[in-house]
């Protein structure tokens, strides 16, 4: 499998935590940083790391980022340098631009300046453990969207013994069950009509947010 190439611009804990991770699971990563120290830190654990201003055009293009598939613009306080870098990473050709926000007026415009996707890691890491506090059955919880939502639970009770056409769960809760995993190990990925859900299974279902909202509630009963 050919490697993905990743820049991740800016090291604080998220940009770290997704160099490193993005890294182990074999990718070749350049991370950036202007701090020194930081970027020292990081050096065994990425292809590549360097110590340079963000919000420079030269230094980018002597690193050749505009031969990344996928920027990571990871700087959250700092607004004019992640717009900066938003702007820099995409003149010179990077395909597809993940940048981090501190609020919605500055997703807003990061978006109109060519990001792909904005996220919020505190939020949606407030809005996960909310979920998971809320019910022990309750395994992970990402909202995709204001309006779609994908969540890992703990099968009910009457789902058990059934096969997922006998349970008909897009008819019946509105959501679409894409993946079963079985003993914390086997993970059945886009599970057929006639495969059956059994006592402990936990299965991953996404859908709009209030029909799994709805679910929920069930699962948490």
């Amino acid at each position: 499998m050919k490697k993905k190439q990743f820049l991740v611009v800016g090291l604080g804990r998220f940009g770290e935590s997704v160099a490193r991770t993005l890294y182990e699971l074999g990718n070749d990563v350049l991370a950036i940083d202007a701090d020194g120290a930081i970027v020292q830190e990081i050096s065994d654990y990425v292809t590549h790391a360097a110590q340079v201003e963000v919000i420079d055009e030269n230094n980018l293009k002597a690193l050749g980022v505009g031969n990344f598939e996928v920027a990571i613009i990871a700087i959250g306080t700092d607004v004019q340098a992640s717009i900066m870098a938003t702007i820099l990473v995409k003149e010179l050709g990077v395909k597809y631009i993940i940048a981090k926000a501190s609020n919605e007026l500055h997703a807003k415009v990061l978006y109109k300046i060519g990001a792909d996707r904005v996220v919020f890691p505190e939020r949606d890491m407030g809005v996960r453990v909310a979920h998971n506090l809320r019910s022990s059955n309750i395994l992970d919880f990402i909202e995709l969207s204001p309006d779609y939502t994908i969540a890992e639970m703990v099968s009910l009770d009457e789902w058990h013994g059934k096969t997922l056409k006998q349970l008909n769960v897009r008819a019946v809760y509105g959501v679409n069950i894409v993946a079963i995993k079985r003993n914390d190990v086997v993970v059945n990925v886009s599970p057929a009509a006639d495969d059956v859900i059994e006592p402990g299974d936990v299965v991953v279902a996404i859908g709009a947010a209030d029909a799994l909202s709805h679910l929920e509630t069930l699962v948490t009963r």
